[in-house]
């Protein structure tokens, strides 16, 4: 009667080590331990901040060469805002016979003696790629001081011619000074009728000068 005591003792016993150890089973914690440290989805995690073709998007975007590629034509295109074919890129000349100016007439003579004089060959100054002549070597050092103040305007060519868009040379006693200015005409017909309305021919001369030395 003892002994199938303990045997039944024994049998519940085992029965209940297994109960228990159905309770704590292995393959629920297998499968926490694969939601707490799951690979796969760290190495999502891990793609998803560390992208490289991400990055190399935002690199592209920040740095783009073919974006700045284009800035320099642009700022040479402000750059060229200054037209090459503008009046002051015209070398200017002066009407000259056999290179002398003024057929040799006395520049300075005309502000101080309100005439023209003929120049002297032994006074002679070079400017302009034309020979200058001069009654007198103080008249010679006047001009040779300021040149722009004596030359006749516009080259000495016509100032009616200039006018109208034109060159035409000029003769010494066709000459007028308008506000300390000198100019000469092709004759004195011509200088008439360049007078009849000096200020605006003046101001269509200014205009057209020296673009008419292209023509």
């Amino acid at each position: 009667m003892k002994t199938k005591y303990l045997t039944t003792l024994a049998a519940a016993s085992i029965l209940s080590l297994g109960i228990v150890a159905g309770c704590s089973s292995p393959q629920a914690d297998t499968t926490n331990s694969e939601v707490e440290t799951n690979p796969q989805a760290n190495a999502a995690n891990s793609e998803v901040k560390t992208n490289p073709q991400a990055d190399a998007a935002n690199s592209e975007v920040e740095t783009n060469p073919q974006a700045d590629a284009t800035k320099p034509e642009v700022e040479t295109k402000q750059t060229t805002a200054t037209n090459p074919s503008t009046d002051e890129s015209i070398a200017v000349r002066f009407y000259t016979e056999n290179g002398v100016a003024i057929d040799g007439t006395d520049a300075v003579a005309y502000f101080q003696q309100s005439k023209p004089v003929p120049g002297n060959s032994k006074y002679t100054y070079e400017w302009m790629n034309a020979t200058w002549q001069f009654a007198n070597a103080e008249n010679r050092d006047l001009f040779a001081s300021n040149p722009e103040k004596y030359a006749p305007q516009y080259g000495g060519f016509c100032a009616w011619a200039v006018s109208r868009g034109y060159t035409a040379p000029t003769e010494p006693n066709a000459w007028k000074i308008v506000d300390g200015k000198l100019y000469l005409n092709f004759n004195q017909k011509v200088q008439r009728d360049w007078q009849q309305d000096i200020p605006g021919n003046i101001t269509k001369a200014n205009r057209n000068w020296p673009g008419v030395l292209k023509n």
